[in-house]
């Protein structure tokens, strides 16, 4: 398990293994104080959100309904406060005109006094009406008399009054129209009905205060609505951009966790007083432990701390007793997975003065870089012994021409002490120290920045001293012992003189050579000239005994035919049996010659290039029985027995009489070499697209010096068996070249004493040219 918990801290507390699932919210000191709040707003907000528009326009709904609500109940009080003072206007003002005595003139003024009195009585404003009319209902009086209605006829007036002129108060009070415009009316008669009191008001009159308050309430309301709309619009545009904020704040600490985690380092803040610790994400996933918000305790922390590399407590009194504001520690961590981790934690007290003691800090995983420094202290190590174990001498300078390291040789070659060569030291002090040398020379070079030197030490030894220049500046010298090769040089300065001498021979004997070559060259001119003459020789040879065999065969002929006719007695005895002894001579002679002219006709046919072929498909199985049907009557002469070993079918694309021809040979060759009572083995097989035919006899075998020799023509063996046989030494020959015009090649291989072995391979499909 790589990613086991390494520990668990007192009171419970564990590093677990890393979980995949993770949620963003306040950590550190504001999650243990707002954690709870905080996320009941977190699950209340979207509802939030969508409810307070809803809200707004459903508080705006019940504002405007109730304000309506209570305008139309205003309306109906002041129309009906209107319709009562119109109604007892009314009624007053006819009982005032039964109570009037007296002329027209003192009625007039009575009238007007009755109409100002009643208005005043009625607390009637200057926007009421009151008029008194006669029976008729022209008005004779009529308040304020701005109206112009003195002496008008009010029924002419008034649109849809007649309830009112008919029944008067009975009628109530009504609405009318005067001159196109709403009014309120009353009408009541005197108890004589000769005269009838009007109380009249304008309904924009009436209602002017009303619609004064109606246009206040809708102000109020717009504005109301307004303000709340855009408090809400507000709401809504600050919800945006805390969202945004909120955004770009977790994708901040995204970025910065991830900086720290690509990093390998990780933030901590450390709270003395409470002894609790923060650790980012990035922390916990360098150790390899899931993460958590919640703050670790001071012994958790420490628990994972090599016990070796630092004292968390002890560092942690140091910082609360003020000895120190800062921490630059290096240490070891447990991994999750048992290993140590290198870390390397800075941090810095947020404020020295403050009662309470916080710290804020980073730490960085440089276990890589521990490793490497290792790994770079071994590799200088190996180096300083290589460079001490190595024969030549060795020294480098820094820029400031400072001794940086020497081997031992180096101290040895110039004579330096111990004390002579510390680290720093100055060269030119070095090489005030050194012994004296003898001589001192510079080598040509043609590389920039490499100087080379040659140095005689005091005790005759030879130094080639080397001289690089570094990148930074510094300088490496390197001396060889070049001593054996100064030796070397000298010797080759005298083998130098020597070779030249046997140059100065050498030139006098190529003189010589080029004198033998002219010699040869003419030596083989008339060697190519003798050549050309002993091919026109074998060529007229070669003619010579094509036409000798011609000229020999007829004679041949006869002399054989005439032979067997005598030896068949054919025309009678031939008398004394020597006869017949003599003739079996002649026929058995005339044949054997007639055979060596045939070969020779067949060998200068071939040489001449005459010889041509048929070739065609032909079955090799009963030719080879055949043969070997012709020479079994030799073999049974020698008790030699003949073997076959041949497949019952087998394709072969060649001339049938040469193929026969070279069995031929082959097979009286073995039987003409073997002895009584051998062993003959013919052999034919397919191989390679090709036959291979093979005669092995168990007869005398051949020296190993006499195979090259054998196939060419008139090429014999001559050994203690083969002396009492004869032949032409042409078989063999015509056998070979007979193989090689089907495209197929002859070998031998033979043991003296032991046997022969005779392979013939000849391709088995390949069209075969004719010779020209």
């Amino acid at each position: 398990m790589a990613k086991a918990d390494a520990w668990r801290a007192p009171g419970g507390t564990i590093f677990a293994r890393r979980r995949p699932a993770r949620r963003a919210g306040p950590a550190g000191n504001a999650k243990i104080i707002a954690a709870p709040a905080y996320k009941r707003l977190l699950a209340a907000e979207p509802l939030l959100r969508r409810s307070i528009p809803a809200l707004v326009i459903i508080f705006l709904v019940v504002v405007a309904a109730a304000r309506f609500l209570s305008l139309a109940a205003t309306h109906d009080d002041v129309e009906r406060n209107a319709k009562a003072v119109l109604s007892l206007a009314a009624g007053e003002l006819a009982n005032a005109l039964m109570l009037t005595e007296g002329g027209p003139a003192a009625a007039q003024r009575s009238l007007e006094e009755i109409l100002q009195t009643t208005g005043q009585h009625g607390a009637m404003g200057t926007r009421h009406v009151l008029a008194i009319t006669d029976d008729d209902f022209k008005v004779i009086a009529v308040s304020p008399e701005s109206t112009g209605w003195q002496g008008d006829s009010m029924e002419a007036m008034v649109t849809g009054g007649q309830p009112l002129f008919l029944f008067g108060e009975r009628a109530g009070v009504m609405e009318i129209r005067i001159g196109g415009e709403d009014w309120l009316a009353a009408l009541s008669f005197t108890a004589d009905r000769k005269a009838a009191a009007v109380a009249l008001i304008s309904q924009d009159d009436a209602f002017a205060e009303w619609r004064k308050t109606v246009s206040l309430n809708v102000t109020l309301f717009v504005l109301t609505a307004s303000v709340l709309l855009a408090i809400l619009y507000a709401y809504f545009s600050q919800a945006a951009r805390a969202q945004a904020a909120d955004r770009i704040y977790l994708e901040a600490h995204q970025r910065i966790d991830l900086a720290l985690v690509r990093g390998r380092c990780g933030l901590w803040d450390w709270d003395m007083v409470r002894g609790r610790m923060y650790w980012s994400r990035s922390m916990y996933d360098l150790l390899g432990y899931e993460h958590s918000d919640d703050m670790l305790s001071f012994g958790d922390v420490a628990e994972i701390i090599h016990p070796d590399d630092a004292d968390l407590f002890v560092l942690a009194n140091r910082i609360v007793s003020r000895e120190t504001d800062h921490i630059d520690q290096i240490f070891r961590m447990r991994h999750a997975a048992g290993h140590w981790v290198w870390m390397r934690a800075r941090a810095q007290v947020i404020d020295p003065e403050a009662p309470e003691i916080q710290l804020i800090g980073i730490a960085v995983d440089i276990t890589e870089q521990r490793h490497l420094a290792l790994r770079s202290e071994a590799a200088d190590l190996r180096l300083r012994t290589a460079i001490e174990s190595i024969t030549e001498s060795f020294v480098l300078w820094d820029s400031a021409r400072r001794l940086v390291m020497c081997n031992t040789k180096y101290q040895q070659d110039n004579g330096l002490a111990d004390r002579d060569v510390m680290p720093g030291v100055a060269r030119d002090v070095v090489e005030a120290r050194m012994a004296a040398l003898v001589s001192e020379r510079r080598l040509a070079n043609g590389s920039r920045g490499v100087s080379a030197f040659e140095r005689q030490l005091g005790d005759g030894r030879w130094l080639q001293v080397t001289e690089l220049n570094t990148r930074d500046g510094g300088t490496v010298s390197v001396g060889s012992d070049i001593t054996a090769l100064k030796q070397h040089q000298e010797k080759l300065v005298d083998s130098e003189r020597r070779l030249m001498a046997t140059i100065h021979d050498l030139s006098l004997a190529r003189k010589a050579e080029e004198e033998r070559a002219r010699e040869l060259s003419e030596l083989n001119r008339k060697y190519m000239k003798e050549t050309e003459r002993a091919e026109a020789a074998n060529r007229a040879k070669s003619e010579f005994l094509a036409n000798m065999s011609h000229e020999l065969r007829t004679p041949l002929n006869a002399i054989i035919g005439f032979s067997e006719l005598m030896d068949s007695a054919l025309f009678g005895p031939l008398g004394a049996p020597k006869y017949e002894e003599y003739v079996k001579d002649i026929h058995s002679s005339g044949t054997y010659l007639l055979g060596v002219i045939n070969d020779i006709l067949d060998m200068s046919k071939i040489e001449a290039g005459q010889f041509s072929m048929d070739s065609e498909e032909i079955d090799l199985c009963p030719l080879i029985h055949e043969t070997v049907r012709v020479i079994s009557l030799q073999a049974a002469g020698k008790s030699i027995t003949i073997e076959t070993e041949i497949a019952e079918t087998m394709r072969l694309y060649a001339d049938r009489r040469a193929i026969k021809q070279i069995v031929i040979n082959l097979l009286s060759n073995a039987v003409k070499f073997t002895g009584q009572g051998g062993r003959i083995t013919v052999r034919a097989r397919n191989v390679a697209n090709a036959m291979m035919l093979s005669i092995e006899d168990t007869g005398c075998g051949i020296p190993r010096d006499a195979l090259n020799k054998l196939g060419r023509p008139f090429e014999q063996v001559q050994n203690q068996f083969s002396k009492n046989h004869t032949g032409s030494g042409l078989g063999l020959a015509i056998s070979r070249s007979l193989a090689e015009l089907h495209g197929g090649a002859l070998k031998i291989r033979s043991t003296e004493g032991v046997g022969t072995i005779v392979s013939v391979r000849i391709p088995a499909r390949r069209p075969v040219k004719k010779a020209a």
